[in-house]
């Protein structure tokens, strides 16, 4: 995982995954987590971003 990818997904997780798949649904529910608790926002961001991920 890229460096600029790692700092967005800690510091706006919703721009990361906005980033890499557009502005999809997944982008909606980060959202959502980010708006909540912060830290379900970063795990998630790091689970759409991760490159094992398969689709």
């Amino acid at each position: 995982m890229k460096r600029i990818t790692i700092i967005l997904n800690i510091l706006a997780p919703p721009l990361s995954i906005a980033r890499k798949k557009g502005i999809t649904s997944d982008v909606g529910v980060n959202i959502l987590l980010t708006l909540l608790f912060i830290v379900p926002g970063i795990l998630h961001a790091f689970y759409i971003n991760s490159p094992a991920r398969y689709y």
